[in-house]
Order: structure tokens, then C-alpha cells, then sequence
């Protein structure tokens, strides 16, 4: 809920793979829950495991799973803390059924809140009763016993440490500075996504960490839990909010990325045109009400048949302050670079597309013949009279298949059935810019991953794996909107490509430490 929490969060960072992997297996508490079966040889164990603290304490970013990750003593205290008052409740004759669930319930409740990282108690509440803030705790509070581990200790109740003198002296300051929203940054770049289907809508950190921090694969445990995941984005569509699902900081600049809730197969159904086209302008609208530098469109949000890869946005805002971001370029670029410097002819399909138009003129130049699939000799006259006079005999227009029957590379914008791909010699590889991907059924052939970059060593905060690609690594669409930002560039990146920024876009990836991946 980016509307509540991103001017209340008290450690401004994302969780990063490095904590998630960190707290991944609580075997401790496992072991824990194995000798409180033989009581009687529990006991002298416990030091055994004293190190499990300062894993504890090695998370920066607080959250709720953090609070169980702590030694089997500290969970044992926490168990019989709560089963004191409620054993004094029963022998006072005052239990009940009631009690019992609701102690449980408000005290999860409270571990859950303070591990948070998102003040929720306002510091104005604390001023006008100013007894309350040694009554209960806050995330703010916790987070500085992370931070000191000389201070703060008694969590829930923070009356005690006030006896016992361990107050940290910032705490309450810290508090206010977070309640009014100095802890706030706004992002520098949004990449604005879209889900794929209603499995996938579960790659997120909201959903499970565990999963998302992993390429995107479809989980049997992730099956039982698709009619709820299905209501959770049927209220979102209703609802018409784009949700924010991760965020990282790189050389300083802080990126998110958004998503607008639909589904791929929507953006190919004709009357639903215009609402997505409203809340991809929504989205950008907001980024500019708030500072953003950057966004970027991602894969479908970008289609040329739905907004002419984001002109309309521009077109129709003319004002806008936030750069408005395709990415092709350096997808292009990203594309053009897997070709070996040997090949003298491929084979192109989706070839008057954007992506398509750009490769075709680009290789061009380079003496490459490209044999470009279409049956619109309108639109190819139209791209290989762009081409320079001398180079426009290397774009070649065939309409079928068998035409590239001895051509071993192949430029897929364009899905391709099982017995298209039939018509490839033996050894072709397949290079892609097609969603989804083609099924690899030739295993004769070979076949290339979606464009991507890796991103730069130095990236903070970085928790989870866009959608099928490995860790650190994102689309090219989206490097290109992260080159963009870092470069400072004032323009939008928007409809045509410019073939002459390719090798510049190149370049530019190149120098800020991204790589192909």
C-alpha cells in the first residue's frame, strides 16, 4: 500500500537478497520446537545457540517474518510471557475461550506491527499522552535495538527500559522525523509493469519472499492459492490501483517498479483499449506529481497498437516533467550485439514492428542481407527507403517461411508455431523479442533468452527476480529506462526508434557497469 507506507517507512531500504537468504531456513526454531519434547535435556543446549542472535540482528530492514528469527530461548521466554497472564487468568477464574485467542491475536499483532518497518502510531498521539509511548512500543523503537544493540530492549512495553535506563535518546525524535515524512524519498525511475497471468501475479514480496526472490517458475505450492490470488486481481481491477512491488537503490537513485493490474490477454481485447491506456496515463501523471525523473514502459504497456509505444502520453501532455521511456533502444542494442560478428544474413520476422524496423536498418548498415517476413510491401518499401541508397539492396521482403530455409539466424519479433520453425536449417539459433517466448520444440536448434542486462554490482536493496530472469537481472526495456535516468537525459524515448542512438545507448549501459547477462 504505496499511499500509506512510502512517507512512513522507518528504514528507508529495500530487503535485499542477502537478508532474505539470511533468514530463509529458521532451523532453529525447528530444533527448538524438537527439545521442548525432552525438557529434561533442553536446558543446557540453549548457549548452543547464541549465535542466532546476531543473524537476528544482522537484518537492517525489519519485517514481521524478521521477528521469529531468534534463538529458541528468546522464542521460549517470549511463549511463557505469554502464557503468564493468561495462567493468572484462569486461577483467578476469569479465563475463558475468548481470552485465550485474543491475547494470542493482540500480541502477534504487536510483533507484527513493530517488526513492520511503517510507523503506524502517530507522534502525535505520543504528545498528547505522552505515558502511552512507555506503554507500548513502536516500529521506530525497534529499529534503533537493530541498529544499538545497547538499547531498547524491552520490547511491547518500553516502561521497563526507562527503569533500567536503556532508552535510546532518539528514540521519540526518530519517530517524529518518520511520522512527518523526512525519512521520504521520492523515486528517481519507475519502471511501470504489467502481470502476466494469475500464477505469476504471486512473483511479488508481498506474496511470498521466497518465491520472488527466485526466477519466476510455476510452484505446485503456488496452485491451491490461484482462486485467491484470481479475487485478489479481480478487487484490483475493480479498484483500478497500480501497486507498487519492488524497489532498489543504484548510484544513488531510487527506482521502483509499479504494476498495473491486468492481465496480458487483456491488452489484446479491443474495448478494454482505452481503460488500460487510462491507468498507464494515471500511473505517469502520478510520477509527475511526485518528482519522478523517469518511467518506463515495460513489454505490453507500450504496445503499438495501444498508445504508439507511449507518443499518446506525450502528445497529450505535452507539460510533462517525467521522461516517458520505451527501452527499445537498448533492447535493440542488446539484440543486435548477441549476433556474431560472422553472420552475413538472417532472417527476420515481426520485421515492421518497431524493434523490427530499427534491427533491419541497423544491420543494414552493416552490410548484413535481412530477409524481413511480411506481406505489406507497403510498410517494407516504407523501412528500406529509411535505409542510405547504398544499403537499401540489403533489405530483402520475402512472405514465407521456406525463404530462409538455409539461413541459421533467426530474429524472432513474432511467434513462431512448431512447424514454422520447421522450415530452420539444422544448427539455427534463434534469437527473441517476442512475448512470451517461443516453445523451444527444435532440439536441433538453439534458442536465446528475452534481452536483459544485469545490473550494476553496486545495486542496493534489490530483493526480487523480475519475472523469469535471474537475480541482478532485469529486461532490456527496463535497463533502458535505468540508462536514461542515470545518463540524465531530457528527452522521451518514445515511438520509432532512433538507429543512431543505438550504439549511444550501447555505450552509455556499458559505462554505468550494466552487462548482458
Amino acid at each position: 500500500m504505496l499511499f500509506f507506507t512510502r512517507r512512513r517507512r522507518v528504514v528507508p531500504d529495500g530487503v535485499d537478497f542477502k537478508q532474505i537468504d539470511a533468514e530463509w531456513d529458521w532451523d532453529n526454531m525447528v530444533i527448538m520446537q524438537t527439545l521442548l519434547g525432552a525438557m529434561a535435556i533442553s536446558s543446557p543446549l540453549f548457549p548452543l545457540f547464541s549465535q542466532y542472535h546476531s543473524k537476528h540482528h544482522s537484518s537492517p530492514v525489519t519485517q514481521p517474518l524478521t521477528s521469529a528469527y531468534g534463538t529458541p530461548l528468546e522464542s521460549l521466554v517470549l511463549t511463557l510471557a505469554m502464557a503468564a497472564p493468561l495462567a493468572g487468568a484462569f486461577l483467578a477464574g476469569a479465563g475463558s475461550v475468548g481470552l485465550l485467542y485474543g491475547h494470542i491475536f493482540a500480541f502477534d499483532y504487536l510483533r507484527c506491527m513493530g517488526y513492520s518497518n511503517v510507523e503506524v502510531i502517530s507522534h502525535r498521539a505520543f504528545r498528547a499522552f505522552p505515558l502511552l509511548r512507555y506503554l507500548i512500543y513502536t516500529p521506530t523503537y525497534l529499529s534503533l535495538h537493530h541498529q544499538e544493540k545497547d538499547s531498547n530492549f524491552c520490547l511491547f512495553m518500553p516502561l521497563f527500559d526507562l527503569l533500567g535506563g536503556t532508552v535510546h535518546p532518539r528514540s521519540w525524535e526518530l519517530q517524529k522525523e518518520v511520522g512527518q515524512g523526512k525519512n521520504d524519498r521520492v523515486p528517481d525511475f519507475v519502471f511501470l509493469a504489467h502481470v502476466v497471468d494469475v500464477v505469476s501475479s504471486m512473483h511479488v514480496p508481498f506474496a511470498f519472499r521466497a518465491c520472488s526472490s527466485q526466477p519466476w517458475t510455476t510452484r505446485l505450492v503456488l496452485l491451491p492459492l490461484w482462486p485467491v490470488a484470481f479475487c485478489i486481481m479481480v478487487l484490483q481491477v475493480l479498484c483500478s490501483k497500480t501497486f507498487t512491488v519492488s524497489f532498489y537503490c543504484l548510484r544513488g537513485a531510487l527506482h521502483q517498479t509499479w504494476t498495473i493490474p491486468r492481465y496480458s490477454f487483456q491488452y489484446f481485447i479491443p474495448p478494454m483499449k482505452d481503460g488500460i491506456n487510462r491507468q498507464i496515463e494515471l500511473a505517469i501523471l502520478r510520477a509527475d506529481r511526485m518528482g519522478v525523473k523517469v518511467l518506463s514502459l515495460a513489454a505490453l504497456n507500450k504496445n503499438e497498437a495501444l498508445n504508439g509505444g507511449g507518443t499518446l502520453f506525450v502528445d497529450r501532455h505535452p507539460d510533462l516533467r517525467v521522461r516517458v521511456v520505451h527501452g527499445n533502444t537498448l533492447t535493440a542494442a542488446v539484440i543486435l550485439h548477441e549476433i556474431p560478428g560472422s553472420v552475413k544474413e538472417v532472417f527476420l520476422t515481426g520485421a515492421t514492428s518497431k524493434l523490427g524496423r530499427a534491427i533491419a536498418l541497423y544491420l543494414c548498415r552493416k552490410k548484413i542481407r535481412v530477409l524481413m517476413l511480411t506481406l505489406s510491401s507497403e510498410r517494407f518499401l516504407k523501412i528500406q527507403r529509411e535505409a542510405p541508397a547504398e544499403f537499401q539492396q540489403y533489405l530483402v521482403q520475402v512472405t514465407k517461411y521456406h525463404a530462409a530455409k538455409t539461413v541459421k539466424t533467426w530474429l524472432v519479433g513474432k511467434w513462431l508455431s512448431p512447424r514454422e520453425q520447421r522450415w530452420a536449417p539444422a544448427g539455427t539459433h534463434f534469437h527473441q523479442f517476442v512475448v512470451p517466448p517461443v516453445i523451444e520444440f527444435r532440439r536441433d536448434c538453439t534458442y536465446g533468452k528475452l534481452a536483459a542486462m544485469r545490473l550494476p554490482k553496486d545495486v542496493q536493496g534489490l530483493g526480487s527476480c523480475e519475472y523469469t530472469m535471474e537475480r541482478g537481472v532485469v529486461h532490456a526495456c527496463h535497463a533502458g529506462g535505468v540508462v536514461h535516468c542515470l545518463e540524465g537525459w531530457e528527452h522521451h524515448e518514445v515511438g520509432a526508434i532512433d538507429v543512431d542512438r543505438i550504439d549511444v545507448v550501447w555505450k552509455a549501459a556499458l559505462r554505468h557497469g550494466l552487462s548482458p547477462p
